[in-house]
C-alpha cells in the first residue's frame, strides 16, 4: 500500500459539492467557458425543438453539438482532457451549473 496521497486521475468524488471546484479549475479559460455555455444553450434549443416537433434526432443533435463546442473549448484553449470521460454525471451537472452562474452573471461569461 501506497502512502502517498491519490493523484488527480485517481480522485473519486463522493459529491457533486466536492467535484465542482474541480470542474471550474477545468474551465478557466474565458473562451472554453463561453464554448461551453454556447454549446449548451444550443441544446436546449434543440431538445424544445425535439418536443415541440416530436422529433428524436435532434436530441441527438443537441448532444451531439453541446459536446463538440465544450471539447473544441478543453482541446483548444484549455489544454486538457474534459472531465467527462471519468465523470460523466458530475460532468454534466457541472455544465449546467456552470451554465446557470453564467446566465444569472454570477460567473464571468
Amino acid at each position: 500500500m501506497s502512502s502517498q496521497p491519490p493523484t488527480r486521475d485517481e480522485t473519486r468524488y463522493r459529491s457533486f459539492a466536492a467535484f465542482y471546484p474541480f470542474y471550474l479549475s477545468e474551465h478557466r479559460h474565458p473562451v472554453s467557458r463561453r464554448l461551453h455555455f454556447i454549446g449548451s444553450s444550443i441544446g436546449l434549443v434543440l431538445l424544445a425543438l425535439a418536443i415541440l416537433w416530436q422529433n428524436g434526432w435532434l436530441v441527438l443533435a443537441g448532444l451531439v453539438q453541446g459536446y463538440a463546442f465544450a471539447w473544441v473549448g478543453h482541446f483548444f484553449f484549455e489544454h486538457n482532457r474534459p472531465a467527462t470521460f471519468k465523470y460523466p454525471l458530475y460532468s454534466f451537472m457541472g455544465d449546467w451549473r456552470m451554465w446557470w452562474e453564467i446566465l444569472t452573471r454570477q460567473r464571468a461569461f
